[in-house]
């Protein structure tokens, strides 16, 4: 397993200046809660899964089965 950062910079970006004006929460998410908090609990559960291979819910994050 390898998590990466989108290669998109401006992506990155523009993730990243949403998280500073959150305080690390995801900006795609409407609730402030800690399942939210980067790295979210959801993409958590989707890198503890085997065939699980994409990005995270904001496209920050890829994870792939590459070793």
């Amino acid at each position: 397993m390898k998590v990466t950062l989108n290669p998109d910079a401006e992506v990155v970006k523009m993730i990243k200046d949403g998280l500073k004006k959150t305080g690390g929460y995801c900006p795609c998410r409407r609730e402030r809660t800690e399942e939210n908090k980067c790295i979210c609990q959801e993409f958590r559960s989707q890198m503890a899964d085997p065939s699980f291979e994409g990005f995270c819910h904001c496209l920050l994050y890829y994870k792939s089965n590459e070793e």
